[in-house]
């Protein structure tokens, strides 16, 4: 932990003095205080609920002014780094540090902010079958996390300094790289102060007449991903898993595309799962000799802020062999574009039935 201050610490003094030299941007850290209640989603992690979590989340943020076009078309949000640590008040389940990147986004003259978090985790005290067997929450150390804070923020009362009051919630999950994988979601009150590292903030940028309408040809897209996971039976193995997709999508405006497409799916760790419910749970009517592979459609959404995009997908397998967590699933994540012309991507996403987290797919793609 103290390694981690040290580096945050090294960051927030670079990114400080960096922005002294800029004329066109302004910079503020804010800290925030949250208490509040694990949500029981799960019937399995009652057992974990025993107190009232509570922690922090400091964070720096950068400021827009309208200096480029998507700045204005969201309201000239800010943007940042966090670092976040939570006491879950469970022996069994320690504390989490993560550290994350995030956008606020302004409503209602700027009086009420939405941030949205997506990082990494460290858990302090994850499952372990002779050690600690009670946490089903969390199966490995390393996690990934997401955090929404809905605050009302009022800058600059007393000199550069401001407060702010509101929601956040935050998720902590594997994405069921290795199981037990029951995740934890904090439904949180947080108070908070900011502080700007401006004497005076830059006039916003406005363009006459700039819109939001936008039209392009229909594009395609192809799309490999790949990762490791493991089913939910415990120690049933890590396997690598492949996915390969190929989508239209049509641009409505400048920030948003909907999108329709296929995805086949190489599930490696089915394998075990079938072979393993075939021998258990001869119930459930599972011979072995099931083909561990999958196709789905699907239907989705493509939201662009910049270079990066945030992609929300609802899919159904057409092809489906052998029952596991049922035949909807969903996909959520980011897409970062690599060229300018906004054609070679790489991708993040979390696959999901429900709630239950499948994997966490790395992938790379072309848009046509």
């Amino acid at each position: 932990m103290k390694r981690l201050l040290v580096i945050l610490l090294f960051a927030i003094t670079f990114v400080g003095t960096a922005q002294e030299s800029s004329k066109m941007y302004s910079s503020y850290f804010d800290v925030n205080y949250f208490y509040g209640n694990i949500s029981r989603h799960n019937n399995d992690i009652l057992h974990l609920i025993t107190g009232h979590p509570e922690g922090f989340i400091l964070s720096w943020n950068q400021k827009t002014y309208g200096n480029k076009e998507w700045e204005q078309l969201y309201n000239y949000p800010d943007y940042g780094i966090s670092l976040g640590y939570q006491d879950l008040k469970n022996e069994f389940m320690g504390d989490n540090l993560a550290l994350y990147g995030h956008y606020n986004f302004y409503f209602f003259n700027r009086n009420l902010m939405l941030r949205i978090g997506q990082g990494i985790a460290v858990a302090s005290n994850p499952y372990d079958k002779e050690e600690n067997f009670r946490n089903v929450a969390f199966g490995s150390k390393l996690l990934s996390s997401t955090y929404l804070m809905l605050n009302y923020k009022r800058e600059r009362i007393f000199g550069r300094l401001g407060v702010q009051a509101g929601l956040s919630l935050i998720h902590y999950s594997n994405g069921n790289t290795k199981a037990p994988n029951t995740s934890i979601n904090s439904i949180t009150f947080n108070v908070g102060l900011n502080y700007q590292l401006q004497q005076q903030d830059p006039a916003y940028q406005i363009t006459e007449g700039l819109t939001n309408k936008f039209n392009e040809p229909v594009r395609y897209n192809f799309v490999f991903r790949s990762g490791v996971n493991e089913s939910d039976v415990i120690s049933s193995g890590q396997f690598p898993f492949y996915v390969f997709s190929f989508y239209a999508d049509k641009r409505i405006n400048k920030k948003s595309a909907l999108q329709l497409g296929t995805d086949v799916f190489y599930s490696n760790f089915l394998k075990e799962f079938i072979k393993y419910s075939s021998i258990a749970y001869p119930e459930r009517g599972i011979d072995g000799s099931e083909d561990y592979k999958r196709a789905g459609i699907f239907v989705g959404h493509e939201l662009f802020i910049n270079r990066l995009s945030v992609i929300t997908q609802a899919g159904y397998y057409v092809y489906y062999p052998v029952d596991y967590e049922g035949r909807m699933y969903l996909r959520g994540g980011i897409k970062g574009y690599i060229t300018q012309k906004k054609k070679l991507f790489a991708t993040v996403a979390v696959k999901a039935h429900a709630a239950q987290a499948e994997g966490i797919e790395i992938g790379i793609g072309y848009r046509l």
